[in-house]
This record gives C-alpha cells, sequence and structure tokens, in this order.
C-alpha cells in the first residue's frame, strides 16, 4: 500500500505502507523516543518537513496498527529502523510487516544501520529477498557526551575553511576507503559535495600542519537536539600521539555550544583503541548501533 498522494489512514488500518508527506511529523516524533538511536532517521525527517520528501531524498515505510503509526523505516542512501519502545509482540509484527514491504521494493539502499536488535533482526527477515550484505559489523558501541569534555581541547583543532577543501577532501577519503573498504569518490560527485557541504556549514573540524590535514572530524547529522561525529581520523604517522583524544576534546566544546547539546558517536567494537580515547574525553556508551553493508 502507498500513501504517498495523501491519503488518511483509515483507522481500522494494520500493516507496512510506503508514507507521504502528511506523515512526516508523526514518524519524526517516533524518533524523539530515541533521539540518538535514530539521528541518522530525523536529520532527513527534518529536512523532509523543510522542503519535501523528494528533497529529502527517500521515502518512508511506516508500520501501524488500528490505524496509528508505531514503527517506521528512514529509507534513502541508508536505511534506518525507527521503532523505539514497541513491546516484544508489536515489535515482531512490525518487523515482519516492514521486511515483506522492503522485499517488495527491493533494495535501493547501501546499508541498514541503526540500534543493533532492529537492524540485525529487519536484515534477518530480508536476507532472503536481497542481494548478499558485502559486510555485517554486528556490535558499534553508541557513545554520547553531554557534558564539558575531560580533556583539555587541542586549541590547533578548528572549523575547515572553504578554500581548504582540497587539502580536507584526500583526508575524508583516505578515512573512507579505510573504513569501508574502497573510494567514495565514483559516486557522481556526491562525496565531494558531501565535504564540500559539511565544511560550509561550519561541520567539518580540522589540524592542519604544513598543509596537510593530519586530524579531522565532521559533525555530520544534526537532529533533535544530537549532534552525531563521523569521520573521525588521523594523519597514519601522527598515530599514537592523542591527536584524537584532545582533538575530539575541541570537537565536543564548539558542537556542544554551537551546535547540539548532546554529541554523539559510534565505532566498531574491534576498535578498542578509538574506543578508548573516545572515553578519555568523556564520551560514555548508551547503546550498540549495527550495520548492513552492501
Amino acid at each position: 500500500m502507498d500513501v504517498r498522494r495523501g491519503a488518511v489512514l483509515d483507522a481500522r488500518h494494520t500493516g507496512a505502507l510506503v508514507l507521504g508527506e502528511m506523515h512526516v511529523e508523526r514518524v519524526l516524533q517516533l524518533c524523539r523516543a530515541d533521539p540518538v538511536g535514530t539521528v541518522l532517521a530525523s536529520v532527513r525527517l527534518e529536512h523532509a518537513i523543510a522542503s519535501g520528501l523528494r528533497a529529502a531524498g527517500g521515502e518512508i515505510w511506516g508500520y501501524s496498527e488500528d490505524g496509528e503509526i508505531v514503527a517506521a523505516c528512514w529509507v534513502g542512501a541508508n536505511l534506518v529502523p525507527i521503532m523505539p519502545g514497541l513491546d516484544a509482540a508489536t515489535r515482531r509484527r512490525a518487523l515482519d510487516a516492514l521486511a515483506d514491504l522492503g522485499a517488495t521494493r527491493g533494495r535501493r539502499c547501501s546499508s541498514i544501520v541503526g540500534p543493533r536488535e532492529d537492524v540485525l533482526d529487519l536484515w534477518e527477515r530480508l536476507r532472503g529477498a536481497w542481494p548478499p550484505a558485502r559486510d555485517v559489523r554486528d556490535d558499534q558501541p553508541s557513545m554520547v557526551i553531554d557534558g564539558p569534555p575531560l580533556l583539555d581541547p587541542d586549541p590547533s583543532v578548528r572549523r575547515s575553511r572553504p578554500d581548504e577543501l582540497g587539502a580536507v577532501l584526500p583526508a575524508c577519503v583516505a578515512m573512507f576507503t579505510e573504513e569501508v573498504g574502497y573510494s567514495p569518490l565514483g559516486s557522481g560527485g556526491y562525496y565531494e559535495a558531501r565535504v564540500r557541504s559539511l565544511i560550509g556549514q561550519g561541520r567539518s573540524f580540522v589540524r592542519v600542519e604544513d598543509g596537510r590535514v593530519v586530524f579531522k572530524a565532521e559533525v555530520a547529522a544534526v537532529a533533535l537536539g544530537v549532534g552525531q561525529v563521523q569521520g573521525v581520523w588521523v594523519a597514519p604517522e601522527r598515530r599514537g600521539q592523542r591527536l584524537s583524544e584532545v582533538g575530539m576534546a575541541a570537537v565536543v566544546q564548539v558542537a556542544r555550544a554551537e551546535i547540539a547539546p548532546v554529541v554523539s558517536l559510534y565505532a566498531n567494537a574491534y576498535n578498542t583503541r578509538a574506543l578508548a580515547s573516545y572515553r578519555a574525553v568523556g564520551f560514555r556508551q548508551v547503546g550498540t548501533y549495527a550495520t548492513v553493508l552492501f
């Protein structure tokens, strides 16, 4: 069922469907129950409220019971499940229905990402209908800091300038390739445009030495009072020198004052060095993410 043309949900409707503009506010309301776990969806939903679903670059799958939307997925470049606070039986019904809808519509996303149980349970239902995953990262601690950093910030870390794109972009590409396993530059200019946009919004942070970026991070997703940091990277020759710790302290200090009061991130559990550095800054674990990569 597809109600993107604006049809009102029947009060008796139970099942999954593709939602329309009139339902975006309701789905964003669901995100408010877990703003850290759903930030990757809520940032797109806020964009949809401001500019429309088409401009936001995706669609919403919703699950309703008795005419009320109780769970959803944002489906764009990423698929992000939104189902906080459901009892076990309702959650199973929602997962079954959303997976059936996903099997019908096919895979368009490059990843499924969000709270671990939701991601893995949804993928378990979709894996027979969608192509195989390239990688499943099933243990990614989700961390937040909502107070001052515990370390003195690095005074050399600052916002990137638009004229530094030529230095920032190679560092971003190096981080992405190291993390995901392939270069992001084959996406028709999207990746470069994204980096340029984050710089323009004042959400790209760097430490530059002799014209080279040696530390960088972006506050890449901001919604509902949460700013999610992504792309933390230190140049290989400068690793082990605490640039990540003091650099992230600088990012947190500025982000909490000027971008969002809660700063979050997630990282792979096997990256123990990174997790230790985030804890040293003052981040604490509040949940666990998972990512299915295609």
